[in-house]
Order: C-alpha cells, then structure tokens, then sequence
C-alpha cells in the first residue's frame, strides 16, 4: 500500500470536496457588531467576521456596513446593497461643501426628514444639537439618556438620543447617535463622527467633499 491515490479515489475526493463558484447575487439584510445577515444567491445566512459560506467571507462589520471578500475582490455593502455576479464597483456619491467666509463648511441636511442647517466639525465626537433644534425635529430629548457637557457658558445638561436618519445630498445614514445639549448651544446643529465616520472626507482647494460608495 503506498500514499498515493489511485485514480478512482481521486475522483472520489473530488465528488465530495466543495468547489463554490462565485455567488451570482449577494444582498446584505442585516448588520451587526462583527456579523451580519446575508442572503446568498436567495439563501438567508448569518455569518460572524472571518466566517465564509458559498465562496463569501465577512471580513467585518458595524452598523453601517459590511466587508466581504468575494472571488478574490473586497466589496463593502451597506444594509439592502444588491451586488450581481459582475461585482461593479458602485459609483459613489459625492457632496461638495465650499468652505464659508467664517472658515467653515456648512450645508444643508435632512435629519429625521426635515432640512437643517449643519456644521462639518470633525472634533465632535457626535452629532451635536440644542434643545430647540430637537424640538423643531419633533426628537422626544427628555427620553434619552442623560448626560452633562461642556460649553463656553459652563456645564450644561445634555441628553444622548439616537437620530432615524442623516442625510447629507443624498448621503444617508440611519440610526445616527447625537447628543441633545438644553438651551442655545450649539447655534448651528455639529455635524460630528457619529454621521462622518460613515463617509470619506477630501479638502482640496477650500471645498470639502463628502462621498461614499454604496
């Protein structure tokens, strides 16, 4: 007897050995903290970060998104993003913001539906808005968990909600983590890393430009 496989055990091996071709269709269902709900070529399945199944590695994941490694190509799909068997890249969106006479980039955004003025401010940690814009935005602040921060009148109460949505020229996220200062500050609502931390960021010429590709 020598270790060499005769041919017919070859073939045998080969029948039982998977060989997953590329999937033709992946879609994302569901994000969680390293793991995610996927649905492979119409098959639901749950996979934790470093999991594969049907040619398909969850390489990590958020609440945002999900990295897959798929055929040899890295694909990062948000929450419902359909991929088909040609894995194009997705064209990204971009949001151009002109920086103001104040040195500032300030735009428009539809939070909770409604437009609101915001202010890129890559140093708050998250979104950051008082207490009339709450208000105005029909966001129950009071229901949230309390905290205090610090502002250029002193301490203040503040209380920690979560936004549905933040839209920023089409860029949107859902389930946006903010904090609700009482009073009048912040004056223009921050738009921090809770938002930003989702898209990339360029400066080139005093216009900052936000994109993302899913």
């Amino acid at each position: 007897m020598t270790g060499i496989a005769t041919p017919i055990a070859m073939a045998m091996l080969l029948a039982i050995s998977p060989a997953w071709s590329a999937p033709a269709a992946i879609e994302v269902e569901a994000l969680f903290t390293d793991a995610a709900v996927l649905q492979i070529d119409g098959e639901r399945k749950m996979l934790k970060a470093g999991q594969s199944y049907r040619g398909v590695t969850l390489v990590a994941a958020h609440s945002g998104t999900a990295t897959l490694a798929v055929d040899g190509q890295t694909l990062e799909l948000g929450l419902s993003r359909r991929v088909g068997a040609r894995y194009e890249t997705p064209e990204a969106q971009v949001v151009s913001i002109p920086r103001d006479a104040m040195m500032q980039y300030q735009t428009n955004a539809s939070i909770n539906g409604r437009s609101m003025q915001v202010l890129v401010d890559t140093g708050a940690n998250v979104v950051a808005l008082n207490s009339t814009h709450a208000l105005a935005l029909g966001v129950d602040y009071t229901a949230g968990a309390p905290a205090q921060v610090e502002t250029a009148s002193g301490n203040a109460s503040a209380w920690v909600v979560t936004l549905k949505s933040v839209d920023v020229g089409g860029i949107r996220v859902d389930n946006v983590q903010a904090t609700v200062v009482e009073g009048d500050f912040p004056s223009t609502i921050l738009l921090g890393m809770t938002y930003l931390r989702h898209v990339k960021m360029e400066e080139t010429g005093g216009v900052l430009s936000l994109s993302r590709t899913w």
